[in-house]
């Protein structure tokens, strides 16, 4: 009998606008960054980045955690992240994972486009 199981990074997956996001199969226990260290501090994603917009605020804080605004809603979503070279993975508060890319200066994420904050 073939084995059938998916290769490892298929089996996690999110498709969230038509845009397929994979996700390690692994616990966010094995890959979760430490936190309370300022680890980050000098790192060059670390700061605001923000959409066009304005609508969608997303601040990348030294400690390894991430506060993202919505609107007049601050603090919408909270929780940790990890950057390998230009590729970014966070695990909110309540579970839920993504993933998203730095290229050219521009942040890639969950299908929207984040530039960086000049303020």
């Amino acid at each position: 009998m073939q084995d059938t199981k998916l290769p490892i990074y298929w089996q996690r997956a999110l498709v969230v606008a038509g845009i397929i996001t994979i996700f390690p199969a692994t616990t966010t226990a094995q890959t979760a960054p430490n936190i309370g260290d300022n680890a980050m501090a000098e790192h060059p994603y670390v700061g605001m980045w923000v959409t066009k917009d304005g609508l969608i605020r997303h601040e990348l804080l030294p400690n390894n955690r991430y506060d993202e605004a919505r609107g007049e809603r601050k603090s919408a979503y909270q929780g940790r992240y990890q950057v390998t070279g230009n590729y970014i993975e966070y695990w909110d508060d309540t579970g839920f994972t993504a993933d998203g890319e730095f290229i050219d200066g521009v942040l890639y994420h969950g299908g929207m486009v984040l530039y960086r904050n000049k303020e």
